[in-house]
């Protein structure tokens, strides 16, 4: 029998590993960008195009490479980060796997130019689909740019695969952000579709931090600082008034390498406790860093799951720093209620020295002097601070006006007689006056009678402070006050947005929201949609909107939280179709502005709940496919107490 297991060739062999380390136009952003920075490049820039379905080029200025290191890069398992296998315990670089390069020039068109700086001339290769096409000497500025066209040209189904444009550049963007944010000394520039999207230069945490987010991430960073033996922590965290509903602004870097980790994060999260509302996820950007021989970073194709040696250590350290930076920064509550807030000390003047405060004497003053050129006397009708007329022989006290050195002059008002001036006063039955009616009882109106109002009062119950309950001919029904209250705003919403012109009101102060990069790109495919609910956008800039109209059935406070939710619930991608892009922006608000469970509803609010979910095309679902009520007829209930 002949033999059946044979060696793939080596362009099979790269696709098939292309699968794991390659799955969408961010990982090849990733491998390309550690690569620049494992070259020691101080300037790199990114260049995409189609959200990097066309291309993804990064440039940078590092070593470089000779002739022979370029061909050989492409080849599997050919690296300069490690030698052998012990290296892989005191890792220093971010790849070592020597697998990224072979995998993308195994399913796109791939162009490389590479120079030392110590060359005159540098090399140019191409490559497509694992087959070199040519490869010449160029003239090149020191460094190495990589050009990846057409990713997975030879694997349709691959390319099919993927999300729209804004779901991919999305992916691009956070893979931009980790490396960047990871090396702050690395000046860092970004264009997507030839307009530039970020221009980093070398600069601190907190600068990169503030460059990549926003203008008014500044003000939310609280500083963490912890250096043990075991670990070193620096970062920022958020105050919590500023918590998301999503987690989106999370990182972890681990020896300049970004990681998820849900065991640190919940350490986060307990730091947190008491101190941030339901649902709410804090912000933080966490630099740790820790002794090489002590983690396992190959665990993952991807890099992003590392292994501690002492995890339950760095848990108790990360939750006790973030909770010491969040008491010594007065962003935790204290317990002391007697405690004057206004006597506090704050923090930066905590190390600085006191100085004793200096006082000016007049010696010259005398307060009995009659010079009436003194500074420290106005001018009065005496003109002295205690005149020698103001008092009498008696010992009187001083009189009001002479007394001027201290008091101010009061002038003499109008008599009061001159409330008068007209009226004929000899005969005061001439003087007409208009009449004047006092409203003895409070006067209040009421749509239904009070045998109506008296009926209506006893046809619904709110039980625990999330069920409505209301009688039928039947039985009752059992109202779930969120979901109905879900489904009706839904409804209304999407008539708004597909038939009727939604009103809105004018804020008399316009709102400035301000939102990250990617949030705000987000938002501008949005603002059509957001029109027709009664939104009205005055201006959008690079970091923030600013909205002057809402609609009517949102209060100003709201908006934030309306917004948020939508950029939640749409952060993979905005449907294709309007219909679609409506539909989901309707369950978004509905979902937002919906009464919550543990809401206490008046007995009018009961009726206009039940009737205004009776009153939908269709009130027995929630917008979320949730039922909105049950029924339970009377035969059911006897059931119950039937022996």
């Amino acid at each position: 029998m002949s033999s059946i297991i044979q060696l793939l060739p080596d362009h099979v062999a790269n696709q098939i590993a292309a699968g794991e380390v390659v799955q969408r136009p961010a990982s090849v952003v990733k491998e390309l960008l550690e690569n620049a920075v494992d070259a020691k490049a101080t300037d790199i820039k990114l260049i995409i195009k189609d959200a990097g379905k066309s291309l993804v080029q990064v440039i940078d200025n590092g070593v470089g490479m000779t002739v022979t290191d370029a061909r050989l890069c492409f080849a599997r398992h050919a690296t300069s980060k490690i030698r052998q296998a012990e290296d892989l315990f005191s890792l220093g670089t971010k790849g070592f796997r020597g697998e990224a390069l072979a995998s993308i020039a195994a399913i796109a068109h791939m162009e490389m130019k590479t120079k030392q700086d110590q060359d005159e001339l540098g090399t140019h290769i191409v490559i497509e689909g694992s087959k070199f096409v040519s490869q010449e000497v160029a003239v090149l500025p020191k460094g190495t740019s990589f050009a990846v066209k057409n990713l997975f040209f030879n694997i349709p189904a691959r390319r099919n695969f993927l999300k729209s444009d804004t779901v991919e550049f999305r992916h691009v963007m956070d893979e931009f952000q980790r490396v960047a944010l990871a090396h702050p000394n690395i000046h860092f520039s970004f264009y997507h579709n030839g307009s530039e999207l970020y221009n980093l230069p070398s600069s601190g945490y907190r600068q990169r931090i503030v460059g990549i987010m926003s203008g008014k991430t500044n003000e939310k960073l609280v500083p963490v600082n912890e250096d043990t033996e075991i670990i070193n922590i620096q970062g920022f965290v958020c105050k919590p008034e500023f918590a998301k509903k999503s987690r989106g602004e999370q990182f972890f870097f681990v020896n300049d390498r970004f990681i998820k980790s849900g065991y640190l994060h919940h350490a986060v999260m307990a730091a947190y406790d008491g101190l941030l509302k339901d649902g709410s996820q804090p912000s933080y950007f966490l630099y740790l860093q820790v002794p090489p021989n002590t983690i396992d970073i190959n665990i993952h194709p991807t890099k992003t799951e590392i292994k501690f040696d002492d995890e339950q250590a760095l848990y108790a350290i990360l939750r006790a720093s973030i909770k010491h930076s969040l008491g010594q920064f007065n962003v935790a509550p204290v317990l002391d209620f007697e405690r004057d807030s206004n006597l506090d000390t704050p923090y930066h003047y905590k190390d600085l020295e006191a100085e004793t405060p200096t006082i000016q004497v007049d010696g010259t003053f005398n307060p009995f002097t009659d010079d009436k050129t003194n500074p420290h006397y106005a001018k009065g009708s005496s003109g002295s601070g205690y005149s020698s007329g103001s008092s009498s022989s008696s010992g009187s006290s001083y009189s009001g006006s002479s007394y001027s050195g201290y008091s101010k002059r009061v002038e003499p008002t109008a008599s009061w007689e001159s409330l008068y001036v007209g009226l004929d006063l000899e005969n005061p039955e001439t003087i007409e006056s208009s009449p004047f009616t006092f409203e003895n009882e409070e006067v209040t109106s009421s749509l239904f009678n009070d045998d109506e109002v008296e009926q209506a009062s006893q046809k619904t119950y709110q039980i625990h402070k999330k069920y409505i309950v209301s009688p039928i001919k039947s039985g009752m029904i059992i109202v779930d006050q969120q979901r109905a209250h879900q489904r009706i705003l839904y409804e209304q919403f999407l008539l708004n947005m597909t038939v009727n012109q939604a009103s809105s009101q004018q804020l008399l102060f316009p709102l400035d929201l301000f939102y990250s990069t990617v949030e705000m790109k987000l938002i501008e495919e949005l603002k059509p949609s957001l029109e027709t609910t009664g939104f009205i956008f005055e201006d959008a800039k690079t970091d923030h909107i600013v909205i002057s109209g809402i609609p009517v059935n949102i209060t100003e406070s709201e908006v934030s939280i309306v917004i948020d939710q939508l950029l939640s619930d749409l952060q993979d991608g905005i449907p294709a179709n309007s219909y679609s892009q409506n539909d989901t922006i309707a369950k978004s608000m509905a979902k937002s502005l919906a009464v919550k469970t543990g809401s206490y509803l008046t007995e009018k609010e009961q009726d206009n709940l039940v009737n205004g979910l009776f009153a939908c095309k269709d009130p027995n679902i929630s917008p979320f496919q949730k039922p909105t009520f049950i029924t339970m007829r009377v035969e059911d209930i006897d059931k119950k107490f039937a022996l």
